[in-house]
């Protein structure tokens, strides 16, 4: 597994910028889907614009890799340093519905614009 150390251990997150926290690997981390993430996810998710991407989300129907890709990019946005395969390894708490759970989470982080706290919010 690559290194999975980052700046994002140790301080809180910050709702306001679309930010948000979850425990993986034992160690709280903040996830943030930033400009660069969002990016990384029209790429990977073959889209051609934010709307696209968000269209996509709004669904509700995620594969795992969906999954692994949308968190390693939060990861990476909170600046963490994860690869999508060190995501696909990671323990969570819950098991699938932990990953669930921080998928959930972090887009209604991102897609809601109010910053609001989306934690018993369902994907």
């Amino acid at each position: 597994m690559g290194g999975r150390q980052g700046a994002a251990i140790g301080r809180r997150a910050n709702r306001r910028r679309g930010e948000i926290e979850a425990e993986i690997d034992g160690e709280r981390r903040v996830l943030c889907l930033t400009l660069g993430a969002l990016a990384e996810l029209e790429t990977a998710f073959s889209v051609d614009s934010l709307n696209g991407l968000a269209e996509r989300f709004a669904g509700g129907r995620l594969k795992a890799a969906d999954m692994i890709r949308i968190i390693g990019a939060g990861l990476r946005g909170g600046g963490n340093l994860y690869s999508d395969e060190d995501v696909a390894e990671a323990d969570v708490e819950g098991g699938i519905s932990g990953y669930a759970a921080i998928v959930g989470d972090l887009l209604m982080a991102t897609f809601s614009g109010d910053g609001a706290d989306a934690s018993a919010r369902p994907l």
